[in-house]
Order: C-alpha cells, then sequence, then structure tokens
C-alpha cells in the first residue's frame, strides 16, 4: 500500500446560507444543550476543521472522532431533522 492510499482527506461539508443560519439558531438557541453542541460541531467542520480537531479541542468536552463523524453523516442524511438523540438510542 502506497502512503496516498494510507491517508485519508479531511471530511468536508458545504453548507448553503439557509444551512449555516439554521445551524447557528440551532447552537444558540435550542432547548436542549446536545443539539447546541451538535450544531456547534457541525458549523465547526463547514468552517474547515476536521472531525477529530473538533471532537478533541472544538467542544465543551472531548468526545470520540466517531461520535462527530455520525453526527456529520445524520446531518447530511437528514439535516436538522438528523441532529436529536432517536427514541431508543445513545448516540
Amino acid at each position: 500500500m502506497n502512503q496516498e492510499n494510507a491517508i485519508s482527506k479531511p471530511r468536508t461539508l458545504t453548507l448553503t446560507t439557509e444551512e449555516k443560519a439554521e445551524l447557528i439558531e440551532l447552537r444558540d438557541h435550542a432547548a436542549k444543550p446536545y443539539l447546541r453542541e451538535r450544531a456547534s460541531a457541525i458549523l465547526q467542520v463547514a468552517d474547515g476543521c476536521s472531525g477529530r480537531w473538533v471532537a478533541l479541542h472544538g467542544l465543551l468536552r472531548p468526545r470520540k472522532p466517531d461520535t462527530v463523524y455520525g453526527w456529520l453523516d445524520r446531518y447530511q442524511d437528514r439535516g436538522v431533522d438528523g441532529l436529536p438523540i432517536d427514541e431508543g438510542a445513545w448516540s
């Protein structure tokens, strides 16, 4: 395996003006703290931070990088409707 294949590219996210405004509103005003945290993480990735950096340094408490990437997956699949905790789930 050559070195180029061993190094993965950073995950990126491009938001529309409306999506960014919706996430900022959620980050700043959501009643549930975990929704504010998830919105903040997504905004930081959209601003160019790696999901790993956000998980380890960009939130009030460190998270596993896979946790942040899971939030990104859910956001990309369902938008802000994917951010609340699914009933019966722990993520």
